[in-house]
């Protein structure tokens, strides 16, 4: 279907097309090349981390952190269910057992009442996501991880920018994902990396991510035999692709700046005129990036088959994991997260990205006004 107003655009302009060409005209070092390194090392400064090591998705970021940080058969890494399936289905890559904790209304990020109720002697992780581009309750989450000895993994892939109390999300956890998909805050078309202050683990996963082959040089650039130390993937970032993550990074206060300008213009509007739509208040000293504008509504799966007649794209994100099939029918998965069904039941995301118009905005605004006047 060809909708009137999509639910997402990639923001690009012609630095990032020219910085992609280069690359290519370059004839050399696509895979492998200078682009890296300069997106790794500009990307650690960004969030404020010591080390930064980039992967051809934050799915496979993700991975190769659990392996990095030990985690393995027997051991259980703590999630939400409300967030994408990578971040339940990582800790099984590994061996190890996701266990589900409830969300709390504000954030829509894990409750830390509810995690240290899931703690058991088996608990090894905990991952918290920061939704939408809002900062869970990662000060607290961090405490808990402290006090209970474990290890925290920030899956930051919806909240690149966001911060708490000016302290970049990615900087609390022992090391955090981020994602560089197409409807990311920036975005490489895929991507993703992971950051951390933590030099063994940086080691670590240079290692996992590029085959288990310890490189003192360029692979491709060198007649030096390289030997394999240890179990790996071909994990890595490309060349070309980094060159796109440079070249978005360079903008990325103006992304967010367009975000929030275009998400203040949504909430100003719903909240005068549509009580039917309730938007959390954020806490004080968050700074919410909007890689998703999602509000809770009345009547939402109704909603949703209205706006699509109108020709505008919205979609549920998200769907509680632990209620998929394969979660439901081949792991058997069984437990309660009262919250984590109330906020999935009644959330709606509605088109949102940088540079949409402020008609199109009102074209969104109005027709979820004409449905709630007709009920």
């Amino acid at each position: 279907m060809t909708w009137k107003i999509p639910l997402f655009k990639m923001y690009w302009d012609e630095d990032d097309v020219s910085a992609v060409s280069e690359t290519i005209r370059s004839g050399m070092n696509w895979a492998v090349g200078a682009n890296v390194s300069k997106f790794e090392e500009d990307l650690a400064n960004y969030i404020g981390t010591k080390y930064c090591l980039t992967f051809n998705s934050g799915t496979s970021a993700l991975h190769a952190a659990l392996i990095a940080h030990g985690i393995s058969t027997g051991d259980e890494v703590i999630v939400p269910s409300f967030t994408f399936i990578a971040t339940a289905n990582s800790p099984q890559f590994v061996g190890a057992k996701p266990v589900f904790a409830d969300i709390e209304e504000t954030t829509c990020g894990l409750d830390p009442e509810d995690v240290v109720e899931r703690i058991t002697p088996r608990t090894k992780a905990i991952m918290p996501v920061h939704y939408g581009g809002c900062p869970c309750r990662i000060q607290e989450l961090r405490e808990i991880a402290d006090d209970h000895n474990l290890i925290l993994i920030e899956d930051a892939a919806e909240a690149f920018g966001a911060s708490v109390g000016g302290k970049k999300v990615g900087s609390f956890g022992d090391s955090a994902m981020m994602s560089f998909c197409q409807n990311k805050v920036i975005t490489t078309g895929e991507g993703g990396a992971i950051v951390t202050d933590s030099r063994d683990l940086y080691e670590k996963m240079k290692l996992i991510h590029s085959h288990g082959r310890l490189e003192t040089t360029d692979y491709f650039a060198t007649t030096a035999v390289m030997d394999y130390i240890s179990l790996g993937y071909n994990f890595r970032m490309s060349n070309i692709t980094a060159a796109l993550g440079i070249s978005q990074l360079r903008k990325v206060e103006d992304i967010i700046g367009m975000r929030r300008a275009d998400a203040a213009y949504y909430i100003q509007r719903l909240k005068a005129e549509v009580p039917e739509c309730v938007i959390p208040e954020l806490p004080d000293n968050y700074y919410h990036v909007y890689q998703l504008f999602s509000i809770r509504v009345q009547n939402r799966d109704s909603l949703i088959k209205h706006l699509e007649k109108k020709g505008i794209m919205s979609k549920i994100y998200f769907s509680p994991v632990h209620q998929t099939d394969f979660y439901q029918k081949k792991l058997k998965n069984s437990c309660t997260l009262p919250v984590t069904q109330e906020i999935s039941d009644d959330i709606i995301s509605l088109p949102f990205y940088p540079g949409i118009s402020r008609d199109d905005i009102d074209f969104v605004i109005d027709n979820i006004k004409e449905f709630y006047e007709a009920m």
